[in-house]
Formats: C-alpha cells, structure tokens, sequence
C-alpha cells in the first residue's frame, strides 16, 4: 500500500496484474458489492449511436483539458488558470483541490513545468478552434475536484487503505500516480475521437493534441518504470479497465523483465476509447453518474 509521504522506490517486486481480480477489487473497494458488478457489467452492452457534430466533439475535449491544464499548473506554479480561459456556455464551476508540489529533483520540477505549459496552451488552442474554425462558442470549465477525487480513485486502485487519504501534492512519486491516471486517458480518448471529425483542420489540431499527450504519457510511464512503480501502476491501469468495461485494453508499465512504455496492440497502435468509457473514468464509477473528478458532470452535449 502506498502512503502519502512514501518518497522511497518501491523495493518488492513486480507482479504480473490480473486484470480480472483488479476489477473486483475496485468494485469492493468503492463498496459497490452485487450492484456495482451489475452496473460495470452493463457497460459491456454498447450504447446507441449518437450523432456527434465537430463542436460536440471539440467541447468534449475541452472539459479534459481543463481538468489536466488546472492540475498541472497547480502542482508546478500553485494557482490555475485565468477567468478569461475558463468562461463559456454551461455553468462555470469550482476547482477544489491543489497546491504546488515541492520537487525533490528539479527535472521533474521542469517537467511538470512543461506539462502545465502545454495543457495551457491546449486549452486555449482549443478554444480558439471552437470559435474560429467551427463557428462555436467553447464550453466553461465545469467543477473539478483534484482533492479527493484522488483519494478515490486511489482506494479503487488498492494505492491507499480504505479510510486513507491519498494526496497527489504530497511528494513527486504521488503525483506521477496521479498523472498517470490522466494521461493514458487522453491518449486514448483522442484516438477514439480522431476518426469521428469532419473538418480537416480541427482534425489536423486534434492529431496534435494527440502527439503531444502522447510524449506526455510515455515519459511518466518511463519515469515510473525507472522509480520501480511497477505494481502500482499495475494497478491503476487494473482500476481503469474495472470502470470503462470491455474489452481489456488497458496496459501496465511491464515487470522486472520487460519494460510497456508504448501500450500498443499486434498491430502496435494505440486503443481508443468512446466518450462513454471516459466519462465512466472520469467519474470514477461504471454507470456513467457525476462523481470524481467532474463532481457535477461535464458541460456540452457529451455527458
């Protein structure tokens, strides 16, 4: 188990995750019993097709980029962003949560520099994509929780006890956990996107996002491989699959033996995921209700 103020490398050795026994276990933790099996259980029956406009899918996005560009700036510089970033259609919301993290190592302090740059930069660019490429108005910034959100989907993961609190703020080791819950994410919500836009320069913008978590999301794997977070990040790409339902996709980092920095199929590309199966994540529950990190729901039309 893993405490807030645990600085060290973890020291026993890896093991190979059972995907299954991580779903179960995520539903235990949450204290779910027979009804969370039904409700994870349910999301394997697809839902039905929607018809998404580019604007749709734009506003969608722009939600998670609030979410990763005001947890990152917080941990590096210790305040979010602007109110002339964030204002937009729907109820703008709260970010409760966050602080600036004190970095033992300073390139890790840089890259969480640099993430917090980019994740700024993406949100503007988006939002200046929405207005002037597809003629919309950006969605606000809804309510996020970056406090116990965290915890919570630490508990579900098996990386804090029950009635343990897990901050991502406390050490630089908890916040490369806590970005590893994003970032895989993002990843994949992109690339289920990508095939779903019209307009060739939203789609062109978009495969850019997509670039760049990616870079994002193979150096916090290689940074936790290299720190020996084997089994934890086992475990929360465990709690992951547990919440958007099947297939089993998700990947750990690897083992002892063989490192997983590239999370890829046979055909070594990258899976996606429908807004369905990030919502289920983002909410950190199976059936799709506002909980965890967006506490009253995303804004847009993708909900």
């Amino acid at each position: 188990m893993l405490t807030n103020d645990q600085t060290h490398h973890a020291s026993t050795p890896a093991k190979t995750m059972d995907v299954e026994k991580g779903r179960r276990a995520f539903i235990q933790a949450l204290g779910l019993g027979a009804v969370g099996a039904a409700l994870l259980g349910a999301g394997a029956t697809p839902a039905k097709a929607q018809a998404l406009s580019d604007l749709d899918i734009a506003n969608f996005a722009l939600n998670f980029e609030y979410l990763g560009a005001e947890f990152y700036l917080r941990a590096s510089v210790g305040q979010g962003l602007t109110d002339a970033e964030v204002s937009g259609t729907g109820t703008l919301g709260p970010v409760a949560g966050g602080r600036q993290i004190t970095f033992a190592t300073r390139y890790l302090a840089n890259f969480a520099n640099e993430l917090a740059r980019d994740e700024r930069a993406h949100v503007q660019s988006l939002r200046a994509t929405i207005t002037n490429v597809l003629g919309g108005t950006p969605i606000a910034r809804p309510a996020i929780d970056l406090a116990f959100a965290f915890t919570l989907a630490a508990r579900g993961a098996g990386l804090a006890g029950p009635n343990d609190v897990f901050d991502p703020y406390a050490n630089e080791n908890n916040f490369l956990q806590a970005a590893f819950i994003f970032e895989d994410v993002c990843v994949t919500a992109l690339a289920g996107a990508a095939p779903l836009i019209s307009n060739k320069t939203f789609l062109a913008n978009a495969s850019g996002f997509l670039a760049t978590e990616s870079y994002q999301a193979g150096a916090i794997r290689s940074f936790l491989y290299a720190r020996n977070f084997l089994q934890q990040a086992g475990q929360i790409s465990a709690a992951r699959d547990a919440l958007d339902g099947p297939p089993v996709d998700d990947q750990g980092i690897g083992d002892n033996a063989t490192i997983n920095i590239t999370p890829t199929d046979v055909d070594g590309l990258v899976f996606a995921r429908t807004p369905q199966q990030v919502l289920r994540i983002a909410y950190l529950n199976g059936n799709g209700t506002p909980t965890g990190f967006f506490p009253n729901g995303v804004n847009g039309t993708i909900r």
